[in-house]
């Protein structure tokens, strides 16, 4: 199949089936991208940090780059159209569909079970990010405990929860300075 094509199917298929925003696609976007084989596991972690830390919304982003490494600007637009198109596709027929059942029960009872669902996938992203972050692959010779990794984790999560007032990217930008002076630079 044409990767263009390809890209565009399986980015319309993560963002028709997910619900929740970007976050809740990373699972998903993790099983298709490593199970096709276009890229692997730390390149992934690579582009959600950088997913993160860019501008604009999470789930284009990530498409975005991914495309761009399969692609470049074809792959771009394939992989950003196939994001883009359900949700507004979804968004219009709520628009008119709306009025008619908003206080349906049903529909409400609907909302209610999926919260958890939204929580669990976002949970699972976390832990997959955490996991790549915590423990980190040597190829061949095992894996690694990443202790640095994991007080900055827990710094981060602590900093931010008391000082709500801080932005986050104050605290990507100090983890990143943290990273330079700790790693240095990784080519």
């Amino acid at each position: 199949m044409n990767i263009l094509l390809d890209l565009f199917l399986s980015f319309f298929k993560i963002s028709l089936f997910t619900v929740g925003g970007g976050y809740a696609m990373i699972p998903l976007i993790q099983s298709t991208v490593i199970g096709k084989g276009w890229i692997d596991a730390e390149t992934l972690i690579n582009f959600i940090g950088i997913a993160e830390s860019t501008p604009g919304v999470f789930a284009i982003n990530i498409g975005t780059f991914i495309g761009y490494d399969l692609a470049g600007i074809l792959g771009v637009i394939s992989a950003a159209t196939g994001i883009l198109l359900p949700p507004f596709i979804i968004i219009l027929c709520i628009f008119y569909i709306a009025r008619k059942f908003s206080s349906n029960k049903y529909v409400i009872g609907v909302f209610l079970f999926l919260r958890p669902a939204v929580i669990a996938l976002i949970f699972t992203a976390f832990l997959s990010i955490a996991y790549s972050t915590i423990f980190i692959s040597k190829n061949d010779a095992g894996i690694d405990f990443n202790w640095f990794g994991l007080i900055l984790m827990v710094l981060s999560f602590i900093g931010m929860r008391k000082c709500k007032k801080v932005h986050p990217v104050v605290f990507l930008f100090i983890s990143a300075a943290l990273g330079l002076l700790f790693y240095g630079f990784i080519i």
